[in-house]
């Protein structure tokens, strides 16, 4: 029996050389003859970490590799264009403290020399 390859995105990618690959189909219910939306969860081997979260790939059925993992990560057909919010606002917030130190660090001097500008003042 030939194995089956089939396409679907990446739900998950937390795990080192796994891969969560939702794929969805339309389904017609057999009593109302209405299209439904269902999923097949895979999880699938990916042994160069090649694809991330929002990503469309291809797998192909294995050997069981583990309890869950069944299926291998044969090539990504298209990479996300979705940005991680949580990610880019930590590493902005981690810019900015870094700015403000580094201002800091160069300004040490200058209080010494504000407050003598005082003190000359006030005399």
């Amino acid at each position: 029996m030939p194995k089956r390859l089939v396409s679907g995105i990446v739900t998950s990618d937390k795990m080192s050389k796994t891969r969560r690959v939702e794929i969805n189909r339309m389904v017609k219910h057999p009593k109302y003859k209405k299209y439904i939306r269902q999923r097949t969860v895979c999880y699938a081997h990916d042994e160069d970490n090649e694809s991330g979260a929002g990503d469309l790939v291809e797998i192909i059925e294995s050997e069981p590799l583990s309890k869950l993992k069944r299926w291998r990560l044969v090539r990504v057909l298209e990479k996300s264009t979705e940005v991680d919010l949580a990610a880019l606002r930590a590493a902005r917030k981690g810019a900015t403290q870094a700015e403000t130190e580094a201002i800091a660090a160069a300004h040490v001097g200058e209080e010494d020399n504000t407050q003598e500008k005082q003190e000359k003042t006030e005399q």
